[in-house]
């Protein structure tokens, strides 16, 4: 049996281009799909631009997909995207991301804590000439010490890692041209790191205050646990946006200086035992330096193999190792 993957779906289902594309995971928002809905409609109605609203119901449990469905049945703008089960909101985003026909692609959660209202400027923004705008929840309406304090402290380190400064990685109103978002492939919780895997193609990102509301039906599906996440995807997106196309670079380097220090010891070792007949047999350094030499050839060896999967990686797709703007030919 073969499974359709996004790209199938995305040639299978693609219509004509749009001005605009709204990506909005859905999970159990049944009672808040329907008013922001009617807010979505009245601003962009109101921009005077084509547009499509491509909810993905991400395994909920409630009446939320019965809810969009109905939607689609009352506005053919709205497409539905179902999961079999809940596979996280980086998922959800990339398969609006496979599915969207617009020329600017808007993402934005479902609980109503989102506004609407802020869209126009981010379309500004966009029109200014920057390529990635992300909103900035400056008044963020969550508890302080559980969602907006571990917020601050992630927003700056994640900054300060990356090279992409923002106040807000975690708010999901932000958009983003075609050409830069369908070049991303997400996996993991990358979507909150966009900006930064953006950054590598040499994109604007700008940043936008917008509007913050109070969550009014259900709870957050996010909490502390998701640090560890967000830790080891900061890891992924350091080493992707500095490495990925040279992983012998690192992997080298850290190998070369444990082989030398193994070297190094071993030599100094070898002094002792031969010059000044010290017993060395007993010695914990003679343990160390064999180990520090075994290790870095073997990280060397990682770092070769690490530069025959790029390659591979890179021509089995004919995927290439830049970007360009334009052409003046």
């Amino acid at each position: 049996m073969t499974w359709p993957n996004a790209l199938t779906i995305n040639r299978s289902l693609s219509k004509a281009p749009l001005d605009i594309s709204i990506v909005m995971p859905v999970f159990n928002e049944a009672k808040t799909v329907v008013p922001l809905y009617h807010q979505l409609r009245e601003v962009m109605e109101g921009i005077g631009k084509t547009y499509e609203l491509i909810a993905i119901d991400d395994g909920s449990t409630d009446e939320s997909f019965k809810v969009l469905q109905e939607l689609h049945d009352e506005d053919n703008r709205v497409k539905v995207i179902r999961f079999r089960r809940n596979f996280g909101q980086t998922a959800a985003f990339s398969a609006g991301f496979d599915y969207a026909n617009g020329e600017i692609i808007i993402t934005m959660d479902a609980d109503l804590q989102n506004d609407p209202r802020d869209i126009p400027q981010l379309l500004q923004k966009m029109h200014d000439g920057y390529d990635v705008v992300s909103g900035w929840r400056s008044q963020r309406q969550d508890v302080y010490l559980s969602r907006v304090l571990p917020s601050k402290i992630a927003n700056l380190v994640i900054s300060q890692v990356t090279g992409v400064w923002l106040h807000d990685y975690g708010c999901s109103l932000k958009a983003y041209r075609r050409e830069v978002i369908k070049n991303i492939r997400l996996y993991g919780e990358m979507h909150r790191f966009i900006p930064a895997l953006a950054s590598w193609m040499g994109v604007r990102v700008a940043e936008v205050d917008v509007h913050h509301s109070p969550r009014r039906f259900g709870k957050s599906n996010y909490g502390l646990s998701r640090t560890i996440k967000v830790i080891l995807d900061l890891l992924t997106v350091r080493f992707l946006l500095s490495y990925s196309t040279k992983p012998i670079q690192i992997f080298g380097l850290v190998g070369g200086l444990c082989l030398i220090a193994g070297l190094g010891l071993g030599i100094y070792l070898a002094i002792l035992r031969l010059f000044m007949n010290v017993p060395i047999g007993d010695r914990p350094l003679l343990l160390l330096s064999a180990l520090l030499a075994m290790v870095g050839v073997q990280i060397v060896t990682m770092g070769l193999l690490g530069e025959l999967v790029v390659r591979t990686y890179h021509e089995s797709q004919g995927k290439p190792t830049y970007v360009i703007r334009e052409i003046v030919d």
